[in-house]
């Protein structure tokens, strides 16, 4: 889990009222945590570094595993003992507890209010409850804000474009939809019109995040909306190649998060092959056994998994392919447990994850039978990770020689001693990344946000090496 202690508001004519603001979880909640921001800023908020040195604190809260659940009640009980006066929001504020009330406020009864996840407007009114707005000043003078598209917790060179809230799936280990619901699709038009606006103020590399990638518009049934003055479908498809056409005009990258393996992600790929976009998907598969793929209820007959990536990479051979699975799902046998290491080697993805499964409250899954020991669950992660580690070292060695364009995040005295950065093969925070040793140019510079190009020299775990060239 990531934290992230946000102060990024200018100081106004006079006192301004100071919130501090911890945002825990996934990048779909550090999107809400950002419409939180730009509405406190709007209204003449400031943010402060520490619970102490702030007027009220607002957790926005992660509730998807059980490490996540400790994570964000330790936090609120750390704010309430640093400050004493806290807002919940995010998906922890809407779980029940063992008692059947709000797991938040029976376990922490003094917070001011809780709420659930995407919910910036009761937010809002819970602060103005216990901190009244200081002025209204015009957004368009909200500092460190990309216009129309607010502020971003993110550097300034990368931002996450949240294109629909919740999912109509419903797997057996997953809470998500009973606290985020079914899947609402944003309004195309709003959806490029904050693009727009992000890579007009230089954010070079758009990440496309949602809980189901694939499904956008399918709850509107495809309607017809309005960009630009010309009519454009509410799909996956005319989505990414208007946002495609539009990076291109700014140089910049579009990169694809959450996207499940339908056949209809194969009209996508093309433009992958073609530059428009980044040739990189992110799929979570989960698992690789039909049996163990039917006891989570995942969609998309799983089942063709492996034919699909062959297809994919058939269609564009330079394709990188990130993914998550589960080990140690009720029920697993060795067998299956195999079944899915050597899917990760056939199928040769290039970056995977794994949890060991946890049995989360409310989730289906919990009372199918077959549970098995944590001890086996942890130890089936490790021995997946040996393999996926295995995998990705083999896949990177391939990139040994090569000149890649990399996008710099980190370059200080301007690079004259290396830096850090990534490929199109690397998100922020979650793959590895290019290490950039000192460029054999004097007259070679790095700068953060921009790209340069780096001839690849070594592998180490799952980063590369280069230099600047």
């Amino acid at each position: 889990m990531s934290e992230t202690l946000i102060s990024t508001i200018s100081a106004q004519a006079g006192p301004a009222p100071r919130i501090g603001f911890v945002s825990l979880g996934c990048p779909k909640a550090l999107t809400d945590s950002e419409l939180i921001l730009t509405q406190l800023s709007a209204e003449g908020y400031q943010t402060s570094k520490t619970f102490d040195g702030a007027d009220l604190v607002i957790v926005n809260t992660c509730g998807f595993i059980d490490d996540a659940v400790k994570e964000s009640l330790d936090t609120i009980a750390e704010a309430l003992s640093a400050n004493g006066k806290v807002i919940v929001t995010g998906c922890l504020g809407a779980k029940t507890g063992e008692g059947g009330g709000n797991m938040v406020r029976e376990i922490h009864p003094s917070v001011l209010a809780v709420t659930g996840p995407h919910a910036t407007q009761e937010v809002m009114d819970a602060v103005h409850a216990y901190l009244p707005k200081p002025h209204d000043p015009f957004l368009d003078l909200v500092p460190n804000s990309f216009g129309s598209a607010g502020l971003k917790l993110t550097p300034r060179h990368y931002a996450y474009l949240k294109i629909s809230e919740g999912c109509n799936h419903r797997c057996t280990f997953c809470i998500i939809p009973s606290m985020r619901g079914d899947l609402v699709s944003r309004p195309i038009g709003d959806v490029l019109k904050e693009a727009k606006a992000l890579f007009e103020g230089g954010v070079k590399e758009l990440l496309v995040i949602s809980q189901d990638t694939s499904a956008y518009g399918v709850d509107v049934k495809y309607r017809t909306g309005f960009w630009d003055g010309k009519p454009i479908k509410t799909r996956m498809l005319e989505l990414v190649q208007t946002l495609g056409d539009m990076a291109q005009a700014y140089g910049a990258w579009v990169r694809l998060h959450y996207v499940y393996p339908y056949p209809s992600v194969d009209e996508v790929i093309p433009l992958m092959a073609s530059g428009l976009i980044l040739p990189y998907l992110d799929v979570p598969f989960q698992h690789s056994h039909p049996d163990v793929l039917r006891r989570m209820k995942r969609p998309a007959s799983g089942e063709k998994n492996l034919e699909r990536i062959q297809r994919w990479r058939e269609m564009c051979p330079q394709l990188v392919i990130r993914s998550t699975f589960i080990a140690g799902f009720p029920g697993e046998t060795e067998e299956e447990f195999e079944h899915l290491l050597n899917f990760l080697r056939e199928a040769q993805i290039d970056r995977a994850g794994c949890f060991a499964y946890s049995p989360v409250q409310g989730a289906a899954a919990n009372d199918l039978p077959g549970m098995l020991p944590e001890a086996l669950r942890e130890e089936r992660r490790s021995r997946f990770m040996a393999v996926a580690e295995e995998v990705s070292v083999a896949r990177l060695s391939g990139r040994l020689g090569a000149t890649m364009q990399v996008l710099v995040d980190s370059a200080p005295a301007m690079g004259r001693k290396g830096g850090v950065g990534r490929s199109y093969a690397d998100a922020p925070e979650i793959d590895g990344v290019v290490h950039l040793l000192p460029p054999e140019k004097m007259s070679k510079t790095l700068k953060v946000g921009e790209f340069t190009s780096a001839r690849i020299v070594d592998v180490r775990g799952h980063d590369l090496v280069g230099v600047p060239v």
